[in-house]
């Protein structure tokens, strides 16, 4: 239901809006970008403009947000690269370990994976790579905005994210691999 009030023109607003209340932030305030959804760009298309607008509007602030866009081209790589390393954190998610590891093996982005429910809070992936639970999943008085792992762009570890909530179920099968 909030995703068609969001298509609708119900929720939300523009791309233009979004980036001057980025723009408004603080200095180094910490804020993430898509609690749910991707970046700009129709189905596995980069919106790269898009992107070129959040990362001016983020300039001096801590924003990061997430991506499973496959990232097909050497244009959309370098994107994502570029955003890295201009200040706003997008971290390559991950739909199992082996996923991860292919994503690490770019270079241009720090790396998310979806883990099984089950899984430990330190595991490594088949090619070696750390990879460590978000305590947020795990400690009651943890926050995003306390941890702040995910807005750091040049962090070594992957952070797995448990399956959980609503979708547990499917996201935990696609996790195993």
């Amino acid at each position: 239901m909030h995703w068609d009030k969001v298509t609708s023109g119900e929720r939300g607003g523009s791309l233009e809006d979004l980036c001057s209340a980025i723009a408004a932030l603080p200095d180094n305030q910490v804020w993430r970008h898509n609690q749910a959804g991707d970046l700009s760009g129709e189905g596995d298309a980069l919106d790269r403009g898009a992107l070129r607008q959040l990362v001016a509007a983020n300039r001096g602030k801590r924003g990061y947000t997430y991506t499973h866009k496959p990232l097909r081209t050497k244009r959309d790589r370098d994107a994502i690269a570029r955003a890295n390393r201009d200040g706003l954190t997008i971290n390559l998610s991950g739909n199992t370990l082996e996923h991860a590891d292919e994503l690490v093996a770019l270079g241009i982005a720090p790396v998310t994976v979806v883990l099984p429910s089950d899984a430990p809070k330190r595991t490594r992936t088949p090619d070696g790579n750390d990879v460590v639970t978000c305590p947020a999943t795990y400690m009651d008085d943890m926050t995003c905005e306390k941890c702040g792992a995910c807005a750091v762009a040049s962090r070594r570890s992957i952070i797995g994210f448990p399956a959980h909530g609503s979708g547990a179920r499917h996201a935990d099968l696609i996790a195993r691999g």
